[in-house]
């Protein structure tokens, strides 16, 4: 998750959900469950350290996928599966149809190759994944185990998901699975994620993506006899120049960026081909869609151009002139936008407000892209504790704030789901 500047101000807390959320949090049942989360400390940091040892990089998590199903048997929870894809679902009964889901990715950006060098000094662990996404899984798994030692009675059911491909080239395919099935696109009415450590955000609104690899491909040759020849580096070259012209709004923030140019073999060579990657982001469909058109007709524009004059030049010179250009999707993550007066970030903000948490509302690309997406309610939230060094191998988490994290995504659950007097 990469979080970006706060939103603007949120309307006023209904006052209708605060005092529903205070008389969740002064219930015996939930004042059980508090007292219960804050002696299983030893517990979550076990299982944290050994999923953390599993391997599970992008298209890679079936190992994490099995040691995830075997907690959540052990837990208690029913229906226990794995999709084809490699989701990992357990349920907890309620009295109604439509759930409240909790998820955490499993995967990590780490090659299979990477060591896992995992190690606790004192309330922190280090190593590769500890807290992206350790602590959502912990998190998420401390809850289901909660559901089987203290009783609390909640309408609707619960669905617990540890999903798969939110990393990096993964793009978002386990989320995506979810919720192109009918099964759970039609039942899922809440979707809280779970992504990281902390308790300071709310992930309301879904930073879209599109990212790109543009390949050109010409005859090459060598650079003094050859001289003249299309040369593939020129093009994308003269590309990036019209492309980068573009305007882009404000707001909707709208982004653009080349972070990868490759091409070449030698300085006395006109390369056969030349590829940059190309990622565009924004909170609009429209603006992503928009940039994308200018980056096709900035190419396709300069590709011509290119094509007729070493046309002109091979005619003369009696040598091949041919030149293409290929644009292959890498990524693609909707936008989408959690409406402010929508029912799950009353939840989690009256929630914030009851335990005296400060969150701030921000923007980022997360597993919650997916339902936001589609006009469900979703948000992503930390798993609690603190963490830093994400996507390297100086990773860690504390779990010194951890408890907070969890009565935090309990009552956002309970209150979501709806408990009776």
């Amino acid at each position: 998750m990469s979080p970006q500047p706060p939103r603007a101000e949120m309307p006023a807390l209904a006052p209708a959900m605060q005092q529903e959320v205070a008389r969740l949090a002064a219930s015996p049942e939930v004042r059980s469950a508090f007292n219960w989360l804050r002696m299983q400390e030893p517990q979550l940091t076990h299982w944290q350290m050994e999923m953390a040892r599993i391997p599970a990089p992008p298209f890679g998590e079936s190992a994490r996928a099995n040691w995830l199903a075997e907690r959540f048997r052990e837990v208690g929870l029913d229906d226990v599966r794995i999709d084809d894809v490699g989701n990992v679902f357990g349920t907890h009964p309620g009295f109604g149809r439509r759930y409240v889901a909790l998820s955490a990715h499993i995967d990590t950006v780490f090659p299979a190759n990477t060591p896992l060098n995992i190690r606790q000094q004192g309330s922190r662990i280090y190593g590769p994944g500890v807290s992206d996404n350790g602590a959502g899984v912990v998190a998420m798994l401390g809850i289901a185990a909660l559901l089987r030692n203290v009783r609390i009675r909640h309408a609707a059911p619960f669905v617990f998901i540890g999903n798969v491909g939110e990393e990096g080239e993964g793009d978002l395919r386990g989320m995506r699975h979810i919720f192109s099935t009918p099964r759970w696109k039609d039942s899922i009415a809440y979707t809280l994620v779970l992504d990281g450590a902390g308790a300071d955000t709310i992930v309301a609104e879904a930073l879209g993506s599109r990212r790109f690899e543009v390949i050109v491909r010409g005859p090459g040759g060598h650079s003094w006899s050859d001289f003249g020849a299309p040369n593939p580096i020129v093009i994308l070259a003269k590309a990036i120049d019209t492309f980068t012209a573009t305007p882009v709004p404000s707001a909707p923030k709208t982004t653009f960026n080349i972070g990868v140019i490759r091409g070449g073999t030698s300085v006395n060579s006109i390369p056969e081909s030349a590829s940059m990657k190309v990622d565009i982001r924004s909170t609009s469909m429209a603006e992503m869609e928009r940039l994308e058109q200018s980056l096709r007709l900035a190419l396709n524009r300069v590709v011509e151009d290119e094509t007729m004059t070493a046309e002109m030049r091979s005619a003369a010179q009696k040598r091949p002139a041919g030149v293409g250009c290929e644009v292959v999707v890498i990524g693609s993550r909707p936008a989408g936008e959690l409406l402010a007066g929508a029912k799950i970030l009353q939840v989690v903000r009256a929630v914030d407000a009851q335990l005296g948490n400060a969150a701030q509302v921000q923007r980022a690309s997360t597993d919650a892209n997916i339902p936001l997406s589609l006009g469900l309610e979703a948000v992503a939230i930390g798993g609690g504790g603190a963490g830093g060094g994400a996507h390297t191998l100086q990773e860690w988490f504390d779990s010194s704030g951890r408890e907070l994290g969890l009565k935090r995504i309990l009552l956002s659950m309970l209150a979501l789901a709806g408990v009776g007097e």
